[in-house]
């Protein structure tokens, strides 16, 4: 698999990164490690979770197969702090210096290692003032604990104002990358986010490249019962994208897919790797054979007539 440097830094990663929203949780033990190995085998490195992810599940069991499926340095280990599960069963934002900090020593405990590749702060939050959210990052590279700092989910002013100040005083840790969802079904990050990114050198991470699961075509008759629109947990996180304009963007796809002999996945995951400024999408499997079929998408490039033209079905 082809590497991308992220940003203007020197950290290079695959540029397709494994997802692992639902280890821990949804995808036991051994499917995990079926995935792994087929991710591995492709030659990916990228690989995304977070504190958050089933209260630390996700790590927990990212901690018992780097060593043993891949070697630690083999992988690009990326984590993010700052959602977690709340009391009443929501989730809670904290993005304070000591939390953040505390929260990091946790993931390298259920990682098992002494430090992460690319630490990410999860959310935005107006409840700590920006600059002490970034000395957390600060902190976490000169102890050693990361080698590179990033944001997630920060809007085109945040992520500006938040890479100005690493960037304005000689000693702060400029950031890497920004991850946020980017798709054809979602691209308001085109507006502000993106050429933010561009102009700071920051990469760009995307996540849900596949519109949550609609852009592959399962939901076009209907909701398969195995689906994460079937879930209880993930009904209302699809739903969103099971409209009508929606609806368009995914019959586009599958149109340009029968034309090239392709699947959707691979169409429309092809479109947003080669956007301006992506380094690599996070694709999530519910199985090892869906992400094999994902995978199959480094052989091909989309043609440019089809790019113009999902492009134009898809603007907002």
């Amino acid at each position: 698999m082809q590497q991308r440097r992220v940003g203007s830094t020197g950290l290079t990663v695959s540029r397709l990164g494994l997802g692992t929203m639902t280890w821990g949780r949804d995808t036991d033990e051994h499917e995990a490690r079926d995935q792994l190995i087929a991710f591995a085998e492709a030659g990916g490195t990228l690989l995304d979770t977070a504190a958050g992810y089933g209260n630390g599940a996700s790590e927990e069991l990212i901690g018992t197969l780097v060593g043993d499926v891949v070697a630690r340095d083999e992988v690009v280990l990326a984590t993010k702090a700052g959602i977690n599960a709340g009391r009443g069963g929501g989730r809670e934002y904290n993005t304070s210096r000591g939390h953040l900090l505390t929260t990091l020593d946790a993931s390298l405990r259920r990682l098992g290692t002494d430090h992460v590749d690319l630490w990410q702060v999860h959310i935005w939050s107006d409840e700590t003032p920006v600059e002490e959210t970034l000395a957390a990052l600060d902190a976490a590279v000169s102890s050693g604990r990361t080698s590179y700092v990033g944001v997630s989910n920060y809007s085109g002013w945040q992520t500006a104002q938040a890479a100005t100040w690493q960037r304005a005083v000689p000693g702060r840790t400029p950031l890497a990358s920004t991850q946020v969802e980017y798709s054809l079904l979602n691209r308001a990050v085109e507006h502000e986010v993106l050429p933010a990114a561009a102009a700071l050198g920051l990469g760009v991470l995307p996540w849900s490249p596949l519109g949550r699961g609609v852009l592959t075509g399962k939901y076009r008759s209907g909701t398969p019962s195995d689906s994460r629109a079937a879930s209880t947990h993930f009904a209302d996180f699809v739903n969103a994208y099971l409209d009508e304009q929606s609806a368009s963007i995914v019959e586009a796809v599958a149109r340009a897919a029968d034309g090239l002999g392709w699947t959707p996945l691979e169409v429309a995951l092809a479109w947003v790797r080669d956007r301006p400024g992506v380094t690599a999408p996070i694709i999530g499997a519910r199985t090892a054979a869906q992400l094999r079929g994902a995978l199959g998408v480094e052989e091909l490039t989309l043609p440019d007539e089809i790019v113009r033209a999902l492009d134009d079905v898809s603007a907002d």
